[in-house]
């Protein structure tokens, strides 16, 4: 079931998922707006009562007319949670405001864009767009592989796992648009994310490191298995740098389409392999 439930959800979201109205992150910040008080516990709190709540959920579905109801839950949670319909809109318009030289809209779309990690003051061209192309490729990451790992890993309980992941992430992405950086670090939600991320971020590097230039990235892959410290999102977009190392890097508007481009590469692929591994019968 999770292979057919991932496919609807994938189809779905190219088709339909526009803006915010199909999107968990936004459903949660009626709650997120009472937090006054941040801590690591609180966030293992808050997550760990989504995920009870999906459980239970689940757990009540089973069984019922023939499973179908809990198809239903599978999908519209999948929906929810994997896919980033209001920052698809923040690309676009983007890329309508630099095809257009229409630099304050630019870097207002950019701010939201690179909105989790920022760009460093004082950057040039060519590092700005750069920092673009990376924030774009974590985007892809953190909406889309990243939640489709944790479905995965959670087998017959994927739903409760993607609502795990999917809630931290909105909490991250909430604190950062809402609250302080001294807020934020001490609901501790960057050290929570950067444990859960290790392993899918080095699954997804195999597949950037195998799509661009191998005999560069692949020893710089293996390298990040020994490391515990370097964050997550330098691992990830360091690797994907191998694979656009032909690509422009000067201008506005096909830089960061480079990076979309190899980042929906990168989607397909794991799809693919998700495929394989449940029709050989080693996925549910």
């Amino acid at each position: 079931m999770t292979l057919f439930t991932l496919l609807l959800v994938t189809l779905w979201e190219r088709l339909f998922k526009v803006g915010e109205h199909w999107q968990l992150d936004h459903r949660l910040e009626v709650i997120f707006q009472r937090v006054k008080h941040f801590s690591m516990l609180r966030t293992i709190l808050m997550t760990a009562l989504c995920m009870l709540v999906v459980f239970l959920c689940v757990r009540a579905l089973q069984g019922l007319f023939f499973n179908i109801p809990l198809l239903v839950f599978w999908i519209a949670l999948g929906v929810l949670c994997i896919g980033a319909g209001q920052v698809r809109l923040h690309y676009h318009a983007y890329l309508q405001a630099a095809s257009h030289d229409d630099l304050h809209a630019r870097d207002a779309m950019a701010g939201e864009l690179t909105l989790i990690h920022g760009v460093p003051p004082d950057c040039d061209e060519r590092e700005y767009l750069k920092e673009l192309q990376n924030a774009l490729l974590w985007i892809n990451f953190r909406f889309y592989l990243a939640p489709i790992f944790w479905f995965i890993v959670g087998g017959l309980w994927g739903p409760v796992t993607l609502a795990g992941y999917a809630f931290l992430r909105a909490w991250q992405t909430w604190l950062a648009r809402h609250h302080t950086p001294h807020q934020r670090l001490l609901s501790g939600i960057d050290a929570i994310l950067h444990v859960l991320d290790w392993v899918p971020v080095r699954l997804v590097g195999v597949a950037y490191a195998l799509l661009g230039h191998g005999e560069r990235a692949l020893p710089a892959w293996f390298a990040t298995l020994a490391d515990r410290h370097t964050s997550q999102y330098q691992v990830l977009t360091r690797l994907a740098q191998y694979s656009l190392a032909r690509e422009p890097h000067l201008d506005k508007v096909k830089t960061p389409k480079a990076a979309v481009s190899m980042a929906k590469k990168t989607s397909l692929v794991i799809i693919v392999v998700v495929a394989l591994l449940t029709i050989y019968g080693t996925l549910v």
